[in-house]
């Protein structure tokens, strides 16, 4: 067996691990505001961490500003206007594109 499958079922036995863990967690716990609180925006925060540094993390020392942050501010605006997920995705596919054609 080679080390990267080594790798590979060591890496799926920790997150089934984890998983397990999370399931064993008790319910009053749970329950908790702030716990609640931290599972609601958690998720929010590293959604938009992920997509910072996908826009503006293209150079290896600094960021880049190009098409992409034009069409997350699309996607910002028609996101900030309420538009269902798939126009405000429709909205930052085609205004990127459009940069990138005229540019």
């Amino acid at each position: 067996m080679s080390t990267t499958w080594l790798a590979v079922l060591g890496t799926a036995a920790g997150c089934y691990g984890l998983k397990l863990l999370g399931l064993s967690v008790p319910a009053g716990l749970l329950d908790r505001p702030a716990v609640r609180r931290f599972a609601a925006l958690a998720p929010i925060a590293l959604l938009a961490a992920l997509t910072a540094l996908q826009t503006f993390g293209g150079a290896p020392h600094g960021l880049t500003v190009d098409a992409r942050a034009a069409g997350l501010a699309v996607a910002g605006i028609a996101a900030w206007r309420r538009a269902p997920f798939l126009v405000v995705v429709l909205a930052a596919v085609v205004a990127t594109a459009a940069i990138r054609a005229v540019s």
